[in-house]
């Protein structure tokens, strides 16, 4: 990849910097790459890794990073060199990981809907740890294993029934969630696992949801997992490693009270390791989201229905959160100068009137052609973009210190296009 140094920096700073970049980097890039893009920092998401790397220190662990947030090659290369593992939910993300040069071993695997394909390629490439998911799941993964006769590591996704105050359509460890064994159907699929000489049960995992913003419900479920490591060890099995205390961390979009490193340690790390056990923990959004942001440029002005309307480049394609979640994300103008305030609705340029990115929102009185920077925006961000009213998807920038590299590029119009035929070369008959 081509490594490019910023251009001639002029004018002053927006404050004392936009969430730890230099405002006038993030012109920089979007002058030469255009708009809209996306932009992560390098060190920022270092600094986060350390954070809770240096939390955790007391217990024997690994944080293996949800791919799922931001699959960016450029972000997993940054992380696996910190000595992160990898989170996965599909064949995709496995490839992506491997490509990056996780560790097999390094990689988690979970999910409720793998398919048979899926976990041939899981166990044929010798993941650390294939998350069961159910009991249906565990007979295909005896299949498959016999089949090819290789031996496997595998974990328990347990359902602990523990409610999270998160998005609806983000909680994961409710008894009425889709995900992870039954929590008193563990013990049996525990031992059906001990009982198949291809299979290693190395841990048990357990994942809470997203946004998670307070520690309580990760303590309460690690509590409830080192009640069934000791109903197995009971029961005669003794090959658990680790617990997975999985459930994404919160971090400040606006008014959140975003739990600490040390809050999560203090919740979960004192019992796991006097269980005799390590800790496995799976954080996407706290590693990067705040490592990001979305630059896009103002197209127009424009006012009806007593509304005030600051039209922009980016749309819901490009970042779905604010109209899917009703996220709100911090926007900033990138151009220097007190100016007055006003309430405007900030939208894009898709033919749905659910896209916008903020609405009833206080913003400097801007101008058509300068960049906004969309804060927050390192986590389900691009990896959630679509080609939606046939739109190229943004590229990806990023940032080493002063200088940076578009680690992926710019959807062209003819990518749209690319695996349609308009002349078939084979037809088939039922």
């Amino acid at each position: 990849m081509h490594v490019v140094r910023p251009a001639q920096r002029g004018g002053g700073r927006v404050g004392t910097g936009i969430l730890g970049f230099d405002p006038a980097l993030l012109r920089s890039i979007a002058d030469r790459v255009g708009t809209p893009v996306y932009v992560y920092s390098a060190n920022l998401i270092r600094a986060q890794y350390h954070a809770l790397h240096d939390a955790l220190s007391d217990v024997p662990h690994r944080i293996c990073y949800s791919v799922k947030a931001n699959g960016n090659l450029g972000v997993l290369k940054v992380l696996k060199e910190l000595g992160a593992g990898a989170d996965i939910v599909s064949v995709g993300e496995l490839r992506r990981a491997l490509a990056a040069g996780f560790e097999a071993d390094a990689i988690v695997f979970s999910g409720v809907g793998k398919t048979a394909a899926e976990l041939e390629d899981a166990i044929r490439t010798g993941v650390g740890f294939l998350n069961i998911e159910s009991a249906a799941e565990l007979d295909v993964v005896i299949a498959v294993a016999r089949k090819r006769q290789k031996p496997s590591h595998v974990g328990i996704r347990v359902n602990p029934d523990v409610a999270t105050e998160t998005h609806p359509y983000t909680r994961t460890g409710e008894k009425t969630a889709k995900f992870g064994v039954p929590y008193d159907e563990v013990v049996a699929v525990a031992q059906r696992i001990a009982a198949e000489p291809l299979l290693n049960l190395r841990g048990l995992a357990m994942h809470l949801g997203s946004q998670i913003t307070d520690v309580e419900p990760y303590h309460h479920g690690t509590v409830k997992l080192l009640e069934l490591v000791t109903a197995l060890r009971a029961s005669g099995i003794t090959t658990i490693e680790a617990l997975d205390v999985g459930g994404g961390l919160g971090v400040r979009y606006h008014n959140e009270k975003a739990p600490s490193p040390k809050a999560f340690a203090d919740a979960v790390a004192p019992a796991v390791k006097q269980a005799g056990l390590g800790l496995m923990c799976e954080p996407g959004r706290y590693l990067v989201a705040n490592a990001g942001v979305l630059l896009t440029r103002v197209l127009y002005r424009k006012h009806s229905g007593g509304k005030e309307f600051v039209v922009v480049d980016a749309g819901m394609t490009d970042f779905v959160r604010p109209s899917h979640y009703n996220a709100h994300h911090d926007i900033v103008p990138l151009r220097d100068g007190n100016r007055p305030e006003e309430t405007v609705n900030i939208v894009g340029p898709i033919c749905e009137s659910g896209d916008f990115l903020a609405l009833d929102r206080k913003l400097p009185a801007v101008v058509a052609g300068e960049y906004l920077a969309v804060l927050g925006a390192g986590a389900y961000g691009f990896v959630m973009s679509s080609t939606y009213n046939q739109r190229p998807r943004p590229p990806e920038v990023l940032v080493e210190g002063d200088r940076y590299y578009v680690a992926r590029q710019r959807e062209t119009l003819e990518d749209l296009l690319r695996g349609e035929v308009l002349e078939p070369t084979t037809w088939y008959r039922a």
